[in-house]
């Protein structure tokens, strides 16, 4: 009896503790399969699920793009100082030789060589013009990001930095976040760091200070766009509760727009120049070096897709759930028996497909015979075939319809009904809280009961060892 309750204590207590963490587990954030075999009372049929693309490193697919087109250095040759030491002037820029030359692609090359390869501008030897030059990355496809952007500078990070987006191919952009170290005196704005945003103002376009710098600081090398510290508002601070990030996304047009582009803009506004005044007598201390630039991100396949491919210069989806198109936006032809949806992280952990149908989807037709004797074809009704199936546990009535549980809605039973009820997870969704707390208080109660008993148990055993003979 004793070890009974004590298994029963330690099983309640294991269940206890894993209600209490709430820890989801990090597959629950992949997405990685579109659709599945399961077996149900009407037999083997496929199980759709909404699925994307791994994460992968992205600047292996972009196109990079200078402005002005001659502002790398090497063209004429140029001998460059040190901007910690301007009487050490022994670098050596020269397009025409490879080991001296500085061209875009060694932004994007694999790091860890010696010596490092970077690319690099012209000086500022027009000064006090200013030096300014654009580095434009476009994938000619929309990218969801996953990690921070993380630049990584060779001569002292700049001055003054833009970093822009752009979400329609480059013909209009926006800021993501602007670099200063005086962000009123460069901007006219507060500066402010990550750590100031919160869930309601995670969209807002701050100025940093934190990665500009001089060159007493030549150590600090990187400057970052802080993408997991802005999920971590919504995710926790190690990431753990992805369940709530994938449902603000999801619900949230324009936090999920925020994380996505098809271009990435830097904009160098001014280079570092380690003092407070411009050594005019030595100006080939001063241009940029850029040694690395990381995008880690998705092809956007609208969870339509779990892989992507580059062929022919060109990133597009392998499309699924008879979805068309670069990003799967569109329905293929003939399956367009209802709107085309982007698919639903929701519910968690398989989310919901929003497959495209067949156009003859619909009420059984009784065949009309023509006048030639021959009979028409009957259209396609409900559970017909594997395409038409009742999803999320919906059951087929006579052919016509789905009769669908209260969590879900839809032909198919394939809309997550409290995507209509504002949000999932509220007491209208149908479907059951992250945490449930009554669920606890009784499991809590149960373990007070247990241990109770159990003391109780313990308790009567020295009178029955005094009745033994």
């Amino acid at each position: 009896m004793r070890f009974h309750l004590a298994l029963t204590l330690q099983a309640l207590w294991t269940g206890v503790c894993q209600a209490a963490m709430q820890h989801y587990p990090a597959a629950w954030g992949h997405y990685d399969v579109c659709k599945s075999q399961v077996y149900t009372d009407e037999g083997l049929t496929w199980d759709y699920m909404a699925c994307q693309p791994e994460a992968a490193d992205m600047t292996q697919f972009l196109k990079v793009t200078l402005d002005p087109p001659n502002i790398t250095c090497g063209d004429p040759p140029e001998t460059y100082c040190a901007l910690e030491n301007p009487y050490m002037c022994n670098n050596e820029c020269d397009a025409t030789t490879e080991e001296l030359a500085h061209p875009p692609e060694l932004m994007f090359d694999t790091e860890g060589r010696n010596p490092t390869t970077f690319w690099q501008s012209t000086s500022w030897k027009k000064y006090p013009k200013a030096l300014l030059v654009n580095i434009t990355l476009s994938w000619n496809k929309t990218i969801e990001l996953t990690d921070d952007i993380v630049l990584t500078f060779e001569s002292g990070r700049p001055e003054q930095m833009v970093l822009e987006k752009s979400l329609d191919y480059g013909r209009t952009w926006q800021p993501y976040q602007f670099y200063a170290t005086d962000c009123l005196d460069a901007f006219t704005m507060e500066p402010k760091t990550v750590q100031d945003l919160t869930q309601h103002t995670l969209l807002d376009i701050i100025c940093t200070e934190d990665y500009s710098r001089g060159y007493v600081w030549k150590y600090d090398k990187t400057v970052r766009f802080e993408i997991k510290d802005r999920f971590a508002l919504f995710a926790g601070p190690r990431l753990h509760n992805m369940a709530s990030l994938y449902g603000q996304l999801d619900t949230t047009k324009n936090l999920r727009d925020f994380f996505t582009i098809t271009d990435l803009r830097v904009r160098l506004l001014r280079p570092a120049t380690g003092a407070t005044m411009v050594d005019e007598n030595n100006l080939s201390r001063y241009f940029y070096a850029i040694s690395d630039i990381k995008v880690q991100g998705r092809c956007k396949c609208n969870l339509h897709a779990n892989s992507c491919v580059f062929d022919k210069e060109k990133l597009s989806c392998e499309c699924e759930h008879n979805t068309t198109g670069p990003d799967c936006g569109r329905c293929k032809r003939n399956y367009q028996g209802r709107a085309w949806s982007a698919g639903s992280y929701l519910p968690i952990p398989k989310g919901t497909a929003n497959i495209c149908i067949p156009n003859n989807i619909g009420p059984v037709i009784r065949p009309n015979v023509s006048s030639l004797g021959v009979a028409n074809r009957k259209e396609a009704r409900v559970c017909d075939n594997e395409l038409l199936r009742c999803q999320n546990g919906g059951v087929c009535v006579n052919n016509v319809r789905c009769n669908c549980p209260p969590a879900y809605s839809g032909l198919l039973c394939e809309k997550s009904r409290c995507e209509s009820l504002g949000g999932c997870r509220g007491p209208e969704s149908g479907q059951p809280p992250l945490a449930s707390p009554s669920s606890l208080r009784l499991l809590l109660l149960l373990l007070l009961l247990l241990g109770s008993a159990l003391l109780r148990e313990a308790s009567c055993w020295p009178a029955m060892l005094q009745r033994d003979p």
